[in-house]
């Protein structure tokens, strides 16, 4: 019971007492061991030269677009969902040129290492340093992390965002404004914190006064505001994000009714944690509920409120995958954390030297399991696949004769996966780069329409007429890799598997490890 001889002193604030010198020689370890974190991510960066995934190559094309005074186009073929503090900071690194995209990838490590730093924090209030330290290192071994960083995903800011959020909330209660400044960011990046906001005003309200109860509505409200205002001036619909999102949850085959859901979640956190990890952390809930109650509430909160997001998205029709669970499944590495480094917690006692030897054997055991069945290449095959496709796309689209090409028409790829790539390397504008996925999905309609068929209505004169124009002249990119066609061009099965034919009378004239450009003009 949390209080009595079983647990270490607890400070006013509701964490472990620690004497002076042991709590300094902590926070210097920290400090050198994030400093060397933050050494190992900048070499990582340079050695491994990767660029921003499909959905935030958009930003950074959106951004670029209002840099250049143009409006972005939000609807297209498989175009992701709009995320308006996104678009902004793809604005602001445009300036940079074509380094913009690296820069990118930069900015999301940053904000990776930012996010290490909250879960130590979250974990260190939750019990003890050491469990902090263990839910980092628990986050840095879970590889999905690094690699959503390693990709540019803008999950990792929104992860910090809420993270830090829980976090100056657990060191003091009630903090109010910079808790709702972080989770307005946060709004501006994922929907899913309009809800928390929302939540956490209701926290707020409770003991507030009536000013205070309107200036906190205000900031909670900044999210889903600023983004159907965003909606509104760009498209003319204030919905538009929720609409086209489950439209296209729908399309790519990411939905889940709420019978599902059930099964879907247990699958989904062992994905992201392991095993494991996950078996670990539901023994940390149990002994943080009995050691520690109060202490244990922060992580608690994350869990529970990402579980409600979760579940909400999926009400809503969103596209419904693991790292929507991401948040959660942190929470999760600080209570697996509990399990492991708990005993820190314990006066001197039998009990606690052997949950200290057990827990050392679980380490040991589990790196030991792990230095066995990790496959190390596959890692180092796909973090060098990103930056080898970049360099080999670059290299066929910079070629004269395909800039030369791309003056007689448009440039088509097999399917949505490179048009932003293509587009930011190029310097093309939206409707200059099209996915022959698409333009196969015309001709069909088109077909269909002819032969009577119901419920298909006949392509707009300007769909026809953009297909045909590409079907005749132009620049047609084929991936030519076996790794990269499962990568690039052969992601949906309902595809047809002409999309990595070019259009007939194309001459090949640029080829590269992976790709292949055809030319007619």
């Amino acid at each position: 019971m949390e209080g009595s001889t079983l647990t270490r002193p607890v400070s006013p604030n509701g964490t472990a007492a620690t004497p002076a010198p042991a709590r300094d020689r902590g926070q210097s370890l920290a400090r050198i061991a994030f400093g060397l974190l933050c050494l190992g991510v900048l070499t990582g960066f340079f050695v491994f030269p990767t660029y921003p995934v499909y959905d935030s190559y958009y930003s950074l094309l959106w951004g670029r677009d209002l840099l250049h005074g143009h409006m972005p186009v939000f609807d297209g073929f498989r175009y992701p969902t709009e995320h308006p503090l996104s678009i902004l900071f793809g604005a602001a690194l445009s300036l940079f040129g074509s380094a913009g995209d690296r820069l990118w990838v930069l900015l999301i490590f940053a904000t990776f290492l930012a996010l290490v730093a909250g879960v130590y924090r979250l974990g260190r209030i939750a019990a003890t340093p050491l469990v902090g330290a263990i839910a980092a290192a628990l986050l840095l071994t879970r590889f999905d992390y690094p690699f959503l960083a390693a990709r540019g995903y803008i999950d990792i800011p929104y992860m910090a965002l809420v993270v830090w959020a829980a976090v100056l909330e657990g060191t003091r209660r009630r903090r109010g404004t910079p808790v709702f400044v972080l989770l307005a960011a946060a709004g501006l990046l994922r929907p899913e914190a309009w809800m928390l906001a929302g939540l956490y005003w209701l926290w707020m309200a409770w003991h507030a006064t009536w000013r205070d109860r309107i200036k906190y509505a205000v900031l909670a409200a900044i999210g889903p505001v600023v983004w159907c205002g965003v909606d509104a001036i760009v498209t003319g619909d204030p919905l538009f994000s929720l609409h086209y999102t489950s439209s296209s949850a729908e399309d790519l085959g990411r939905q889940r009714s709420l019978s599902e859901l059930p099964a879907a979640v247990p699958t989904f956190f062992q994905d992201l944690v392991k095993p494991p990890v996950l078996l670990a952390s539901l023994a940390g809930i149990a002994l943080g509920v009995v050691m520690a109650p109060r202490r244990i509430v922060m992580p608690a909160v994350v869990v529970v409120s990402g579980l409600v997001t979760f579940v909400a998205l999926a009400v809503a029709g969103a596209s419904v995958i693991e790292r929507y669970l991401a948040v959660s499944a942190l929470a999760l590495m600080v209570f697996a954390a509990i399990a492991l480094g708990g005993w820190t917690m314990l006066v001197p006692s039998r009990l606690r030297t052997a949950w200290m030897v057990g827990s050392g054997l679980v380490v040991v055991l589990g790196v030991a399991f792990t230095a066995t069945h990790l496959n190390l290449s596959r890692f180092d095959n796909e973090l060098r696949f990103r930056g080898q496709a970049h360099d080999d796309l670059t290299q066929v689209l910079k070629d004269p004769k395909v800039q030369a090409g791309l003056e007689c028409g448009p440039l088509t790829g097999p399917n949505h996966k490179i048009v932003p790539d293509s587009r930011w390397i190029a310097g093309l504008g939206d409707g200059d780069v099209l996915a022959r996925a698409w333009m196969f999905r015309i001709r069909q309609q088109e077909a269909d329409f002819n032969a009577g068929k119901q419920d298909v209505k006949k392509p707009s004169a300007a769909d026809l007429a953009t297909v045909a124009g590409a079907e005749r002249k132009g620049v047609a990119i084929v991936v030519t890799s076996r790794f990269a066609i499962f990568k690039h061009a052969w992601t949906d099965t309902s595809d047809d598997a002409l999309i990595q034919v070019p259009p007939s009378g194309f001459t090949r004239v640029a080829t590269s490890r992976f790709y292949a450009a055809y030319v007619r003009c």
